[in-house]
């Protein structure tokens, strides 16, 4: 029999940020306990509240959008309706593409952990270029009005390079615990 490796996620010594968050009726599953995917709606609502709380929002950090690129939990106990929970996060491991917000959940009466995670955050016009070549094109034909591209809509990559740098350099200082 093989074992699966198990994910492990390693906390800071201290987060930048904390918040409750009650579990409603809405929030369980059958197995009349918190559901994996409400799980995961609670953690995007924390990150709202984080980024919130350090004057920004997902579409404006520095300036720029961000996404979600991808999440890693690890489970450590139930959790069940009208528990509240007690959200902590802290911003870790900034690079030029973005950086991991990582996560511990607990219950606020027990002091029970419920679950730890991260979420990586990627800079959004990144991605977009990823997916879209074409719009790093010039364009030379006139467009209507609602297909012109937004000012500064793009920039060269050098220009990109050095955004991504303040960028970074200022939530890494903003966000850090």
């Amino acid at each position: 029999m093989t074992l699966l490796a198990r994910i492990q996620i390693s906390l800071p010594e201290r987060f930048s940020f904390s918040t409750e968050i009650p579990i409603y009726i809405n929030h369980i599953n059958y197995g009349n306990h918190l559901d994996n995917s409400a799980l995961l709606s609670l953690v995007s609502e924390a990150r709202v509240r984080f980024f919130k709380a350090f004057g920004y929002t997902e579409l404006n950090v520095e300036g720029l959008g961000i996404i979600v690129a991808d999440a890693a939990v690890q489970y450590r106990s139930e959790a069940f309706h009208g528990e509240v929970l007690v959200f902590d996060m802290a911003a870790d491991d900034f690079n030029k593409y973005g950086c991991d917000l990582i996560w511990r959940i607990t219950e606020k009466a027990s002091g029970r952990e419920v679950a730890r995670g991260k979420t990586g955050i990627r800079h959004h016009q990144k991605l977009d270029l990823e997916r879209h070549p074409e719009k790093a094109q010039a364009t030379h034909r006139k467009l209507r009005a609602k297909d012109r591209p937004l000012t500064n809509d793009f920039v060269t990559d050098d220009e990109f390079t050095a955004l991504l740098a303040a960028w970074f350099g200022n939530a890494a200082r903003a966000l850090r615990p």
